[in-house]
């Protein structure tokens, strides 16, 4: 059957290679960027089956209006593709509080804001896929991009929570964890000025960043699209051969340290009880509240 999809970030990367997938196989796709003239060029070649639209995510009304659009011009909408975002790069102590709350801004609670625009089309269609796109420095992170990093385990966080609490809704969620790419998104990037402690140290990671191996973005809509067509998609998909090596690596890290600190652990639990203070029955009161 057609799909609507509904992308951010569709002008280049991922967010284009995907809209171009879906429309050449005859989906239908709002395509929103910050900068319309962006997107509008997908119109001559796709004509009626594209919507595009200006978004920026940390405009709450526009992002409000851009769904509105493009539920009224559709009729609905299948696939959320949540995909705009910005880097940072900064040691821990170089980024100024304003720079890290730009970045969270765009790319954690501009994502909350289009998914809250879009959950009450998909539950009252009683369907709907959401992609949340996350990244391999989601599941594991490198220096000087930490706060990047950070915003993706947000991210995956968030979708964690929201899969379960959506699925009597019909409603699927994936997280899409991309490893290197050769796209072209650093150049939507914040670098930071490197503090002279930190000089050293960050020409020698970017000299090894830039010799880092990366796929081919084209090479992703292939499993984009056989995503969406599942009938039970995973909550988590990687892209590309390095994420399952690299999780396998993170993850058995930390279970080592778990299980070496496990007696250190287990002893800080105490005698364990059920709590039946008179303020967890108001809490529950409180949490049950519809609004």
């Amino acid at each position: 059957m057609k799909k609507t999809w509904f992308i951010t970030g569709a002008s280049r990367g991922f967010g284009r290679v995907w809209a171009e997938a879906a429309l050449e196989r005859g989906d239908q796709v709002a395509a929103t960027a910050r900068n319309l003239a962006d997107v509008s060029d997908l119109t001559a070649k796709y004509g009626d089956a594209v919507l595009p639209l200006a978004l920026d995510v940390t405009n709450p009304a526009q992002v409000t209006q851009a769904v509105e659009q493009a539920h009224k011009h559709f009729g609905r909408i299948d696939v959320l593709v949540n995909n705009a975002g910005i880097s940072l790069l900064a040691a821990t102590e170089e980024a100024s509080d304003e720079q890290i709350l730009d970045l969270f801004n765009i790319n954690y609670v501009g994502m909350v804001r289009v998914l809250r625009a879009v959950l009450p089309i998909m539950r009252q269609q009683g369907s709907g896929h959401i992609l949340g796109v996350s990244s391999g420095l989601g599941i594991n992170t490198l220096p000087l991009i930490g706060y990047y990093a950070a915003t993706k385990w947000a991210v995956e966080a968030m979708h964690e929570s929201l899969a379960a609490e959506v699925k009597p809704f019909g409603i699927h969620v994936t997280l899409v964890e991309p490893g290197a790419y050769a796209t072209d998104f650093g150049k939507s990037g914040i670098i930071v000025d490197a503090m002279q402690p930190y000089a050293e140290f960050r020409k020698q990671f970017l000299t090894h960043l830039v010799k880092m191996e990366r796929g081919d973005p084209n090479a992703t809509a292939g499993a984009i699209l056989k995503l969406v067509d599942a009938e039970n998609p995973p909550l988590r998909l990687g892209l590309g051969n390095t994420i399952l090596p690299r999780a396998r690596e993170a993850y058995a890290q930390r279970i080592a340290t778990w299980e070496a600190w496990e007696d250190v652990a287990n002893a800080a639990m105490g005698e364990p009880r059920v709590v039946t203070e008179s303020w967890m029955q108001e809490l529950m009161e409180t949490a049950t509240k519809t609004a």
